[in-house]
């Protein structure tokens, strides 16, 4: 298994609200890929990974943190890397969850993916073509600026 095929979806997106108003460390961002196909809502925790409306995210799903995706490693643990270099070190923010619900979005014409962090919630939505390699499963977010 290469890199490209632990990757389950990776884009750019630009913040284009944010919300602090339910909670002390946690904000509500919504943000637009580049493109303005995919639009992303997530909540993030703002003392690990502050940002501001405006700011450009590089956001990748991932199934491994392993370079090579390869899963063969993941009954270690992620925090037990033994010195190795992971997906994690080029990132700034890294969770671990599942991708829980899909449902169709506007008209049928996009896809809805719900997924889940600890209580820490994203959704993405955008074209069929770009959200298919998604599935129900356990998956890793990678943020950074």
């Amino acid at each position: 298994m290469s890199t490209g095929d632990a990757q389950l979806f990776e884009d750019a997106f630009t913040i284009t609200d944010y919300d602090q108003s339910k909670y002390d460390r946690v904000a509500r961002i919504t943000a637009n890929s580049t493109d303005n196909q995919t639009q992303m809502t997530l909540d993030i925790n703002i003392e690990l990974f502050p940002c501001l409306v405006g700011e450009n995210l590089q956001v990748v799903l991932a199934t491994t943190l392993a370079l090579d995706g390869n899963r063969d490693g993941e009954e270690r643990g992620w925090r037990d890397v033994r010195g190795e270099s992971t997906l994690a070190d080029m990132y700034d923010y890294v969770c671990y969850g599942k991708i829980y619900r899909f449902e169709d979005g506007v008209e049928g014409q996009t896809l809805r993916a719900y997924v889940s962090f600890g209580g820490l919630l994203m959704m993405l939505e955008g074209p069929y073509a770009k959200l298919t390699p998604l599935r129900v499963d356990n998956t890793y977010l990678l943020v950074k600026k």
